[in-house]
């Protein structure tokens, strides 16, 4: 099987426990480079699996590297991933969490979910019009009557979002309300984001270009010591999504789908949302009418200008916004730290 980009991707993956996971994904997964980010007891011997080229990261390591800007990066939560698209040095990242596993399309053939993301990758956004046979760019589509040829260029595509069949990526209430709901339609499509229109990102089944928004994936402050969880990859997909519309690049969502296989605790998962789900009633309004500096085209510098936004914009509803815009300016200072400018 050819690997598409092997040297140009690394998959980083937050993990508590042995990488059992990793035997079904050989055959996609095996010619890559993994950074393991492992949460929890930095003690723990985390088990992975013979074959496979990695590097794992604690939170020994974390503090090591990253000194006084590693309180940053989030302690007991997945959030702690984005420590490895920091320490990453390929063009493309894609992160996947340990309880998800291959899916089959319709047909019964076991979906390559790097193959499709890199598709997704490679070929161009349609963020400004809406095209209503979804990506054109799919073999047997293309731009439908009506579409400007003005725009059917598109633009480079930032970020891939993937989908999940079986345990749908639901919020604690509705988990409590549809408890033994599953996801079983394969909708086989993919579409760009329109421009102006914020999404829930979910970072289970995620690939970006490092280089073009790496330094806006951050997934906030979340897990112990915070007032909040699950709105880690939100946080971050809230974030670029802003910042590619004011860059006009694309966000995609649709295939491939991954096979997820465990339901979270929807008692535990209330405990950590209920405040979010207050607050983001506050928080999506703020980036909807959010406008960023014109001139600016650095994405570490918008990043910056944005947590000074949230500081000035989202303090006033708790200290947490506060110090969530510190934590911006902290993981900023971490990225070039280890992610210096190149020189000519």
């Amino acid at each position: 099987m050819v690997a598409p980009l092997a040297d140009q991707l690394d998959i980083v993956i937050p993990t508590i426990r042995n990488l059992d996971f990793l035997e079904e994904w050989r055959p996609f997964f095996q010619p890559y480079h993994l950074i393991i980010v492992q949460d929890g007891d930095p003690t723990k011997k985390i088990h992975v699996p013979e074959g496979f080229d990695y590097e794992l990261y604690n939170r020994n390591d974390i503090e090591r590297i990253l000194g006084d800007k590693a309180w940053a990066i989030s302690f007991k939560d997945s959030a702690c991933r984005c420590f490895g698209f920091m320490v990453s040095k390929k063009k493309y990242i894609y992160t996947i969490d340990d309880d998800c596993f291959v899916a089959k399309d319709p047909s019964g053939k076991p979906i390559n979910v790097l193959e499709q993301h890199i598709k997704n990758l490679l070929t161009p956004s349609t963020p400004f019009f809406f095209n209503t046979l979804y990506d054109p760019y799919r073999e047997g589509a293309d731009f439908v009557r009506g579409y400007p040829f003005s725009l059917r260029e598109g633009v480079t595509t930032a970020t891939s979002h993937g989908l999940w069949l079986n345990i749908p990526d639901y919020d604690a209430p509705t988990q409590m309300v549809k408890p033994k709901e599953r996801n079983q339609r394969f909708v086989d499509a993919v579409m760009t984001i329109p421009k102006g229109t914020l999404y829930p990102m979910c970072g289970m089944n995620l690939a970006f270009d490092r280089e073009l928004i790496g330094a806006a994936m951050y997934f906030g402050l979340m897990g112990e010591g915070q007032p909040i969880g699950r709105y880690d990859d939100m946080w971050a997909g809230w974030c670029t999504k802003v910042i590619c519309d004011h860059l006009g690049v694309g966000c995609k969502t649709g295939l491939p789908y991954v096979w997820h296989s465990k339901a979270s605790n929807p008692f535990t998962n209330l405990r950590k949302e209920y405040k979010g789900i207050f607050w983001q009633e506050e928080i999506i309004p703020f980036f909807q009418n959010l406008t960023l500096s014109k001139t600016s085209t650095s994405v570490e510098e918008l990043y910056l200008e944005l947590a000074a936004k949230v500081k000035a914009g989202l303090g006033h509803i708790d200290p947490y916004f506060t110090k969530l815009a510190d934590g911006m300016v902290a993981w900023i200072e971490g990225w070039r730290l280890l992610n210096p400018p190149k020189t000519a």
